[in-house]
């Protein structure tokens, strides 16, 4: 039996690309999210003032030439603010959903895959968390880790680790019955090179899918929480943060709310598009 039986064909990854390329979804939310991925990565060498750079002078100006989206309450540049805000809610849905899938992806393929007293044990647990709302299980682990962003992301990490459990338990089931893993097991192979030469490979594609559109709701839990006081901490720079402190200037300032506003949900839109687009191209319906 060849290994490739139970991996993507060799050309794969090349159809997987050109589809990417031809959906108009996809196409779209890389689009939005790029500039805005870049933006974050280029913010230490940018020509922007620092974000914590305060100047009693310019207390909530209007946009300017001087200062392209005006400035906040202390003075501070809301471009610069809002670029490296950037920073801090992308590295919140990436690190966030990594560490749901480091901790979520091996219980549901543990479940999946060996059944029984396992299964029942950790799908039990799973269908616990999955009881209590994503975000409000997010609230009540960042209120009890305390308020910072680096225990912001380890609460919604784990408020989404439920999600991945049950997604690959789905995955693991479907694919343990097929015959290149019965195969497997009558020529020998130990549980754990089934499960990673056989089962994990053709489980990563929907674990991908489900990965991106889910650092969609990590951006939002993220920004929530720092709206809440539970994500970042001041002065550093935040979009949850600025729609807090800018929700107190509404009538004074308003676009100071909408700049952030915008922010949050064209980022969220831009993932929830590349994620569409990649369930589209890793279908094997559409290949």
């Amino acid at each position: 039996m060849s290994d490739t039986s139970a991996a993507l064909p060799p050309r794969a990854s090349s159809r997987v690309l050109r589809s990417l390329r031809h959906n108009p979804s996809a196409i779209a939310g890389a689009a939005i999210i790029l500039p805005i991925v870049i933006l974050a990565l280029l913010a230490p060498v940018l020509p922007i003032p620092s974000p914590d750079a305060t100047s009693w002078t310019a207390i909530r100006k209007a946009p300017s030439a001087l200062h392209w989206l005006g400035t906040d309450e202390l003075g501070r540049d809301i471009l610069s603010r809002m670029i490296w805000g950037a920073r801090a809610s992308l590295l919140a849905g990436v690190v966030s959903i990594a560490i749901a899938l480091v901790t979520g992806v091996p219980l549901g393929i543990l479940a999946g895959y060996f059944g029984g007293w396992v299964d029942m044990a950790i799908s039990r647990v799973t269908e616990a968390l999955l009881a209590l709302p994503f975000l409000i299980m997010a609230i009540a682990l960042a209120a009890f880790l305390g308020p910072s962003l680096t225990n912001a992301m380890i609460a919604i990490g784990l408020s989404a680790m439920p999600v991945m459990i049950r997604l690959t338990r789905g995955q693991v089931m479907a694919v343990k019955a097929e015959d290149y893993v019965e195969g497997a097991r009558a020529i020998g192979l130990n549980h754990l090179e089934i499960m990673s030469r056989y089962v994990f490979p053709n489980i990563v594609p929907p674990i991908i899918v489900q990965a991106t559109l889910t650092i969609a709701t990590a951006i939002i839990a993220e920004a929530s929480l720092s709206f809440l006081g539970l994500g970042q901490q001041a002065p550093a720079p935040s979009w949850g943060a600025m729609l807090n402190t800018a929700k107190n200037f509404l009538t004074q300032a308003p676009t100071y709310a909408l700049f952030p506003g915008v922010a949050i949900f064209l980022t969220v839109v831009g993932f929830n598009l590349l994620g569409d687009g990649l369930r589209d191209a890793l279908d094997p319906r559409e290949q």
